[in-house]
């Protein structure tokens, strides 16, 4: 299981991400905004608050938001901006 052991704000809505097997990457965590929980977090300001949870291994913000771990790792795309098929 590969978690965040890191993570720093870059610019932006742009976090650079440590993970437990050394890689490094920065990810634009804009398309990861949309939902109520995340609703609070697209101003500058409440979304530098975000803090690592070194227990979940991932980032968290005080309003109870977070983003999976294996998501950010594998690139995956963001479930809110995905389209549902038909």
């Amino acid at each position: 299981m590969i978690r965040i052991k890191r993570a720093r704000y870059v610019r932006d809505f742009t976090v650079e991400f440590t993970f437990t097997d050394g890689s490094r990457r920065e990810i634009d965590l804009a398309p990861f905004l949309s939902g109520p929980i995340f609703e609070s977090l697209r101003t500058l300001d409440a979304f530098k608050k975000f803090r690592l949870d070194r227990e979940l291994g991932t980032i968290v913000w005080p309003n109870g938001a977070d983003i999976d771990p294996d998501v950010l790792y594998l690139g995956l795309t963001p479930a809110a901006s995905e389209t549902p098929a038909r």
